[in-house]
């Protein structure tokens, strides 16, 4: 399956999706809250919907269009909470999966967002098993580990990653990609919200902690190809999964848990 990952501003996914289709994309991954901006504050509210609202048919009608799956992320409201969530929509425009950020990141998240509380979300798309975190999330090894253990061959990842902190986009990810033996798409903003300077790095990582495809700071689109065939032969290869001691590790868990 070829995927591809818009490196872009907040805004419209139009031109993004038109070019993803054209080179043969059968989903496209676009950042955190990328109909809305991430860094936007007192409009949180307004601007949220619901999982089913205007952004959502928006959405349907380009996957449609274009015949190819679209992830994007946008605040989602539902009752009097707003979530931090990414919806991955099919090709058909149908709502394949819906997932609320769980591992909400310092008071520009826990201000206007209540968190999620379903760490594994996923979903078939082409035969490939697809999981969805947002930005922190990918932070820690746990939620990435329960993807791979629920059968995740592709984690995606949309995400609003500022400078300083390059070293998750270039060190990290592709730590995760390798140690729960998976492909890992992250897609960050361009560009600046008001104090906050995104610093590009999207990526595609395959779970040979290869990175295939890295853009850098300006708006760009890339494309990466999800093979079955290499993620059979690195999970033989790779053995993290299969020599994993669960027995040993309930402390590692518990509350409170020291060394």
């Amino acid at each position: 399956m070829l995927i591809a990952v818009s490196q872009q501003a907040a805004g419209d996914l139009t031109a993004a999706a038109a070019r993803a289709a054209a080179a043969g994309a059968q989903l496209l991954l676009c950042p955190e809250m990328v109909t809305t901006g991430y860094h936007i504050g007192a409009d949180i509210p307004a601007l949220s919907e619901p999982a089913d609202g205007p952004a959502a048919r928006a959405m349907a009608r380009l996957a449609r269009e274009h015949g190819i799956a679209l992830a994007y992320g946008y605040p989602e409201r539902d009752g009097h909470d707003v979530f931090n969530a990414v919806q991955l929509i099919g090709p058909d425009g149908t709502r394949l999966a819906n997932y609320r950020k769980t591992h909400l990141f310092g008071e520009l998240d826990r201000a206007w967002f209540t968190p999620g509380e379903r760490a594994v979300v996923q979903a078939e798309l082409h035969g490939i098993r697809i999981g969805l975190l947002i930005c922190y999330d990918v932070e820690f090894p746990e939620t990435v580990r329960a993807h791979a253990l629920a059968g995740a061959d592709l984690l995606l990842v949309p995400t609003a990653l500022m400078t300083p902190y390059e070293i998750v986009a270039d060190t990290l990810v592709p730590a995760r990609a390798y140690e729960s033996q998976l492909y890992v798409a992250y897609a960050n903003h361009t560009g600046r919200e008001r104090e906050l300077r995104y610093c590009g790095r999207s990526c595609v990582v395959a779970p040979t902690g290869q990175v295939l495809t890295r853009a850098g700071s300006a708006e760009q689109l890339l494309l990466a190809q999800i093979e079955p065939e290499l993620l059979r032969t690195s999970r033989a290869e790779n053995t993290h999964l299969t020599d994993r001691r669960p027995e040993l590790y309930p402390d590692l868990v518990r509350e409170g848990a020291t060394a």
